[in-house]
């Protein structure tokens, strides 16, 4: 006889809630051993070669607080107080150089110290032992799934900041005297920092009140289309503020590809290289440029 089908539409079938009286053994298990079991991971985490920027001290004290969350969450179902520690250990210990797979590892590890306990106190009664384990493992898998996210989302937290500092410090904002600034650009313009280096650029417009602007793009390889027109709206959103924008160390490679993409120079101020874009800034302000190194004539 064949199988019944379901309809298309039909959803499978939920997964059974486990046994509440089983996970209230487990969870008695687990805390009547506490102390036996949190050694015993302790040790497996430094066998392991795992948390080695940590002492062992540290290690053990973290181990206690995760064993009595990871307790608590299987006997609640609730992982939102794990979770909250989760993403506060993660802000102590990314900082410190711990890896995404350090943490998946220790998780993993607890949840093998666990089931090793289990199989231990069950293993005479095979059919029990099944019923804890169907109860345990769904939890634990979320258990360590939560721990697992709350950690790669600090971690790409850390990142984002490490970058974010290192942007602003490639793209320093320079005031060279009242009025007067300059933005230095080396490196890498792609469009997320061109849009980082604006909002900066305007900003210390904003600050100094300045009249003008030198933005020199001697240490830029390369531009591409969205670059070159991100670099043609800040020289306009600087002409809005008051400010008026000079580029300088325009590459002839840069210059040819800005023809060939079609971008709108008109609004562009160029110089060839930084001195001359200074010397036209000092002009623009009303300053005297400082002469050019010449020979002394000849008697």
């Amino acid at each position: 006889m064949e199988p019944e089908e379901r309809p298309p539409d039909a959803q499978p079938p939920e997964p059974a809630e486990p046994d509440a009286s089983l996970l209230h053994e487990l969870v008695g298990h687990l805390r009547r051993n506490r102390g036996e079991l949190r050694e015993e991971w302790a040790r497996r985490i430094t066998d392991a070669q795992l948390l080695r920027v940590m002492t062992g001290q540290e290690i053990f004290s973290e181990v206690t607080a995760v064993y009595d969350n990871y307790v608590s969450a299987l006997e609640t179902g609730s992982v939102e107080t794990l979770q909250a520690y989760a993403r506060e250990l993660s802000e102590r210990i990314v900082p410190r150089g711990v890896e995404t797979h350090e943490v998946l590892g220790i998780v993993l590890l607890l949840r093998d110290v666990l089931a090793r306990s289990l199989f231990a106190k069950y293993q005479d009664d095979f059919d029990l032992l099944n019923r804890i384990l169907d109860a345990y493992e769904p939890a634990a898998n979320r258990i360590a799934v939560t721990v697992g996210v709350s950690f790669v989302e600090e971690r790409e937290r850390v990142i984002r900041d490490q970058q974010d500092a290192i942007r602003e410090l490639s793209t320093p904002v320079l005031q060279v005297r009242e009025r007067l600034l300059i933005l230095p650009i080396i490196g890498v313009l792609d469009p997320s920092r061109a849009r980082q280096l604006t909002e900066q650029l305007l900003g210390a417009i904003q600050r100094h009140r300045a009249r003008v602007v030198v933005i020199d793009i001697t240490g830029v390889a390369t531009v591409d289309v969205t670059v070159a027109n991100h670099l043609v709206q800040t020289v306009e959103a600087a002409r809005l503020m008051g400010a008026s924008a000079i580029i300088t160390g325009l590459s002839s490679k840069i210059a040819q590809t800005l023809v060939d993409l079609g971008v709108d120079l008109g609004m562009m101020r160029t110089v060839g290289d930084l001195q001359g874009g200074l010397e036209e800034a000092e002009r623009l302000l009303g300053h005297r440029a400082p002469p050019r190194n010449r020979p002394a004539p000849t008697q």
